[in-house]
């Protein structure tokens, strides 16, 4: 089913999935780190907690912007077994319901519990507690919040083209 954009959907679509290309270069990173930090620990017996904690956080990031990533782009995970069966009409209106009862309200959740959560690791000046760990722990909690503001913009994006599909008020 090829829903129609509208003028909101293509602006946030846009900046999401420049976001998301940008990002994903984490990944690369990430891989380089894991693979550093096997050959430190397994050939030269040297631990580091630094690169055992930017591990986590880099997957983090990667995650977490990632969900809008593959929202906008609808590369997430579907029930396709069900999902097929449907008619395009049935898909759209499953997805507008799915979006207003389930995503946002989720989204919202997390938002509500992130901040005070994000705000009082920032106020502390949180690092990590183990020695030789990462400093600015409330950075990488940061992107708890951002990822979900992200995921809110694009379930606006994809909601505002639901619409649009079930009602005719879109461009394409």
């Amino acid at each position: 089913m090829e829903l129609p954009h509208t003028p909101f959907s293509r602006f946030i679509e846009r900046w999401i999935l420049r976001i998301g290309e940008a990002v994903s270069w984490v990944w690369l990173l990430l891989l380089g780190i894991i693979v550093l930090n096997v050959v430190m620990r397994y050939v030269f017996s040297e631990g580091r907690i630094e690169f055992e904690e930017i591990q986590w956080h880099l997957y983090s990031v990667g995650f977490l912007v990632g969900l809008s990533y593959a929202y906008s782009r609808d590369a997430h995970v579907r029930v396709d077994v069900l999902r097929e069966r449907f008619s395009d009409q049935t898909r759209a209106w499953i997805e507008l319901y799915g979006i207003v009862l389930l995503l946002l309200p989720f989204i919202a959740l997390v938002i509500y519990a992130a901040v005070p959560f994000v705000l009082s690791s920032w106020a502390s000046g949180e690092v990590s507690e183990a020695p030789g760990g990462l400093g600015y722990r409330y950075l990488i909690k940061a992107t708890l919040v951002l990822g979900f503001l992200l995921l809110l913009c694009s379930t606006l994006a994809r909601l505002s083209r639901v619409v649009s599909y079930l009602f005719g008020t879109g461009e394409d």
